[in-house]
């Protein structure tokens, strides 16, 4: 496109960690430059609806502090002092130092890290075809699905769900564990679309009054981790009232009177008690529910952010399946379709190189690994060499005042592939300049969604700004590291997957961007059976025997309860840590992305706690205050706002903002854990105990 041509819309998908990965329509400008950014509508699932802050994109492609240059740390760790150097020192200063490490060490001691920076297969992807090559360390990823996708696919037997444009064909909506006028704009937007032309009630259970409780009709207020106590006592009135479809229970589960004796303990009265929503509104939702047969529950991800979040999600989703739900157009339950696409990524994952043998080193665990915890490094040798593409773990990982300890080592070298001088970044050894999505290609599925959606390159980068693909490949040609994949283009690479898949090609998805692979409505009802050997969901559910990916069963897992309930792993407040602090998202980040947006920046405001006002009273505490946050982890100080939309004893931390941005320079995962929870891991970033005290 040259300088005289004039703007034009182009179809594009947003990369970002999000299950609605929306498909785009982004105006091309002159220059090189993109202007506006909206939904695209002709894909029926976004709709032509896209959040506010990816609307904003041209102030992030075209922000003044992206990085352009490869730079080389020339004072000490941690003091951000860089300097420029060329593309190949970059390269081969890198390639030494993982080179001296394997001689020295052994290749378990270079550890590529990753995450969902870009959720495209290429870009996010490819890293594994390098540590697959080498036998480098592998990563147990456990920030962010383990509990959640666990809970449900005990009860599923398969990672898949109703079609979420069927919310709108809903009558009732049941929006649980999401946030999504925060987090996920589409999913409000089809049950929207249901209340306007059907009449439908939205239903929304979350842990304080965020804007889609707000828009909600009924508003269910649950104190942290106790999500599973109240969906016992909804099926406690469902089973009392002669709401369950009984028929549907004996064709499809394993519904048992062992599972009704039970939930005869489980009563409203029991459940407030824990949860702190009362008796009356418990059994009014319960009716709510039994009575609609078009009744659709959108399971969130907040479920993964508790200790017994796959117990809660297992339980939540056994409500819509005692009422048989799934029968209906409009009804049954979602949480991801992120086991439906089967694409098939041997070449580029190089999944054809893996070796089970080599270690997998948990993702949330990094600071211990960092640090030389035995347990953590698997009893291996020390990491000494990374390489860290589409994260920020220095912000974003849990226990981060050992993360950055670990980043502190002068005998680690860490590589930071990134678009923006991000706080790992600013800890490493070298600093590479990456493409934002915009300016290469890749292929996208939407785990919220039906649609596999092609990326296309639209821009130039700037300055010398290189993709994922193009360092990998260029470090594998450095380090001796052979597989085909590394001579394929990102192009070839989805070309070549969706051939695999029997998806299609590359040349059919680039005629409308995308490919919606909806299945048949009995598949996705799980009408033909649900996914477990003998087609029935589990209300009793074997967690040790979930058809998931996992490094072993963690935590507690011998006292799992055998039905739905609560289960009381959660950091219990005490007489020296009384709050229970959760960090949920805001509304205009995504985990430390679009910090650096000036949009995002002016409506976020800064770092605050959301503290209920009679709590605040007794602590002396009144609004703007500075408060001082703490546990055995660390320390921070927030300015407090006075909020009764949570109950008493709960307090909110809404965004990760840079660390920078709070007194001290230590951000808000100073103050969670890292310890996994049951059955197989995950941190549980909203579960946390802490001591506030005037500042």
């Amino acid at each position: 496109m040259n300088a005289h041509s004039r703007s034009r819309f182009l179809t594009s998908v947003c990369p970002h960690d999000c299950p609605s990965a929306c498909s785009l329509d982004v105006e091309v400008l002159s220059g090189n430059r993109i202007g506006k950014v909206r939904g695209n509508s002709a894909q029926s699932y976004t709709d032509g609806v896209i959040c506010a802050k990816v609307a904003r994109y041209a102030e992030r492609i075209h922000h003044p502090d992206r990085l352009l240059t490869p730079l080389l740390r020339s004072g000490p760790k941690g003091s951000g002092q860089f300097r420029e150097i060329g593309w190949d020192e970059a390269l081969d200063r890198a390639a030494e130092a993982f080179l001296a490490a394997e001689r020295d060490f052994g290749a378990e001691s270079v550890w590529p890290y990753y995450y969902a920076g870009t959720m495209g297969l290429v870009m996010r992807d490819g890293i594994h075809r390098l540590r697959h090559a080498k036998r480098y360390s592998g990563m147990y990823d456990t920030i962010c699905t383990n509990l959640a996708w666990t809970g449900y696919v005990a009860g599923t037997g398969r990672l898949a769900g109703v079609d979420p444009r069927e919310m709108a064909k809903s009558d009732c909506i049941v929006i649980w564990g999401t946030n999504p006028v925060n987090t996920q704009v589409n999913v409000m937007h089809h049950a929207v679309k249901a209340r306007k032309a059907r009449g439908a009630k939205i239903v929304a259970v979350d842990i304080y009054l965020n804007e889609t409780m707000r828009q909600a009709d009924i508003a269910l207020l649950v104190k942290p981790g106790t999500d599973g106590a109240l969906a016992a006592a909804i099926m406690h009135v469902i089973l009392r009232e002669g709401l369950a479809d009984r028929d549907y229970l004996a064709e499809f589960t394993d519904f048992s009177d062992e599972f009704v004796e039970h939930l005869a303990t489980r009563t409203p009265e029991w459940a407030a008690a824990i949860c702190g929503v009362p008796a009356e509104e418990i059994e009014a939702a319960a009716r709510l529910f039994g009575q609609t047969k078009r009744c659709f529950f959108r399971l969130g991800y907040g479920f993964s952010r508790q200790r017994n979040g796959a117990v809660n999600m297992h339980a939540a989703l056994s409500i819509p399946t005692l009422i048989g739900a799934w029968k209906y157009e409009g009804g049954g339950a979602f949480h991801s379709n992120s086991g439906t696409y089967g694409i098939a990524k041997k070449m580029i994952e190089g999944l054809d190189a893996y070796d089970p043998k080599v270690r997998l080193l948990d993702q949330c665990r990094i600071g211990a690994v960092l640090t030389g915890d035995p347990a953590a490094l698997k009893g291996g040798p020390p990491v000494k060499a990374m390489l860290i593409q589409n994260t920020n773990p220095a912000s974003v990982a849990p226990d981060q005042n050992l993360v950055v300890k670990g980043f502190m080592r002068e005998d680690l070298f860490s590589v930071v592939h990134e678009q923006f001088m991000t706080e790992t970044a600013a800890l490493a050894d070298l600093v590479l300049p990456a493409t934002m999505f915009m300016e290469h290609d890749d292929l996208y599925q939407g785990g919220g969604h039906t649609h596999l959606m092609l990326g296309p390159k639209l821009v130039e980068p700037p300055g010398e700004c290189r993709s994922n693909h193009e360092v990998i490949c260029a470090l594998a040609a450095r380090l001796g590291a052979e597989h085909p994949g590394f001579a394929m283009s990102p192009r070839d690479h989805i070309d070549w997957a969706l051939r695999q898949a029997n998806r299609g090609s590359l040349e059919e998805i680039e005629r409308e961007g995308f490919i919606d692979t909806d299945p048949p409505f009995e598949r996705a009802h799980f009408l033909k059976g649900f996914g477990h050997r003998d087609g029935k969901f589990r209300f009793q559910p074997d967690w040790l025997k979930v058809p998931l990916k996992s490094d072993g069963p963690m935590g507690a897992w011998e006292t799992m309860p055998r039905f739905p309930d609560h289960w009381d792993v959660i950091e219990a407040a005490t007489e020296a840590l009384p709050f229970r602090l959760a960090t949920s998202p805001a509304r205009s980040f995504l985990n430390s992305s679009f910090t650096e947006t000036p949009g995002s920046m002016k409506r976020e405001g800064g770092p605050t706690l959301m503290i209920h006002p009679q709590d605040a009273a007794e602590l002396g505490v009144g609004e703007g205050d500075f408060v001082r946050v703490s546990n055995a982890r660390g320390e921070i100080e927030l300015a407090a706002r006075l909020f009764d939309g949570v109950r008493r004893g709960v307090v909110i931390a809404e965004g990760i903002f840079p660390n920078r941005s709070h007194r001290g320079g230590q951000g808000i995962n100073v103050l969670t854990g890292a310890d996994q929870a049951a059955p197989r891991g995950g941190a549980a970033f909203h579960d946390n105990a802490v001591a506030i005290r005037k500042a």
